[in-house]
């Protein structure tokens, strides 16, 4: 009995010089580089987020926050990185929909728990998601688009930034509700899926507002449903999905930060109220309200009930629609 108290005795003062070292650790946090680490390859939503606040949340902490790119598998391999990290604060990654609710919730194989093995930190903003047509596809509007595509069932192919991404699942939600048929090429990031749609090698995308707008305002894309509560200021004659009769596809983004699980509260809580400091700045919330992005900045409770809330309902939508890896 006695050395059964001793053991125990020695245990909790093992956890008490742990949770004492971790205490001690995060109070000198940060005393180097952070690296924030974009699940998605240059140029997409999630990289143009992450480089905004990347600079301010830098100068607010101390230390310099380095975004580094770590794309594939939909997300996968960059979350995965970010999973398996050291919980010290020092390497932190962009959470999407796409890596912590769609992929997992179609992907069996996903090497982490989206509930379990991250540490949510904040939601910095919410994104609608857009189907987008090259100027060659012959439909300028949603009506004309699903003509096209029912009277064409397979003749055309859509762009998205991987599988089992939020691209990837909503355009099958929206095939299976809509009754039409198109080819999934999925693709490194979204920026390589804008790209060659964008240089007409694929006729529509699914993705992004805010990678997506630029070439909207250019002329290089039509826009033809979004995915948002309302008609967007920037594109006032663009219906939402919800008022084409699909309000199930009607789901926005998210880009947050998160950590591997185990991170101290006092980095959480020094990494949030850095966000929040950033974002105070006008011409910060501004660069990211430009690309259509809607400023969130929640607590990592909120942040962290959205992430499960989301997971769930595209864990349904799979179920429901038997949707399978290409």
């Amino acid at each position: 009995m006695q050395r059964r108290y001793l053991f125990a005795c020695s245990a909790l003062s093992a956890l008490a010089l742990a949770a004492a070292a971790g205490s001690a650790l995060a109070q000198g946090y940060p005393n180097k580089v952070i690296k924030l680490q974009v699940p998605f390859a240059p140029g997409g939503t999630t990289d143009i987020v992450g480089r905004v606040i990347a600079e301010p949340l830098g100068k607010a902490l101390g230390q310099a926050v380095v975004v580094e790119n770590r794309a594939g598998g939909g997300g996968v391999v960059g979350a995965s990185e970010t999973a398996r990290a050291a919980p010290d604060g020092y390497t932190l990654g962009v959470a999407t929909v796409s890596t912590t609710a769609a992929n997992p919730a179609i992907n069996p194989k996903i090497p982490y728990n989206p509930l379990t093995d991250f540490t949510p930190i904040i939601n910095i903003a919410a994104t609608p998601n857009i189907i987008a047509v090259h100027p060659s596809f012959p439909a300028r509007n949603y009506k004309e688009f699903v003509a096209e595509l029912k009277k064409h069932p397979g003749k055309y192919s859509y762009s998205s930034s991987g599988t089992g991404g939020i691209g990837h699942l909503q355009m099958e939600l929206y095939k299976i509700l809509s009754g039409t048929f198109v080819t999934h090429i999925p693709y490194r990031g979204a920026g390589p899926a804008l790209n060659d749609t964008v240089a007409g090698q694929v006729p529509m995308i699914f993705d992004n507002i805010p990678s997506a707008l630029p070439f909207i305002q250019q002329k290089r894309l039509i826009p033809i449903v979004v995915a948002a509560p309302q008609r967007l200021a920037v594109l006032p004659d663009v219906p939402t999905f919800k008022e084409v009769g699909l309000e199930p596809v009607n789901r926005m983004a998210y880009y947050g930060i998160v950590g591997p699980k185990g991170l101290p509260k006092e980095v959480v809580d020094k990494v949030s109220a850095g966000v929040k400091k950033s974002l105070e700045d006008p011409a910060i919330r501004k660069r990211i309200e430009d690309t259509g992005s809607l400023i969130i900045a929640n607590t990592p409770e909120q942040f962290s009930a959205q992430i499960k809330a989301e997971y769930e309902v595209y864990k349904k939508v799979v179920e429901s629609a038997k949707l399978k890896l290409d």
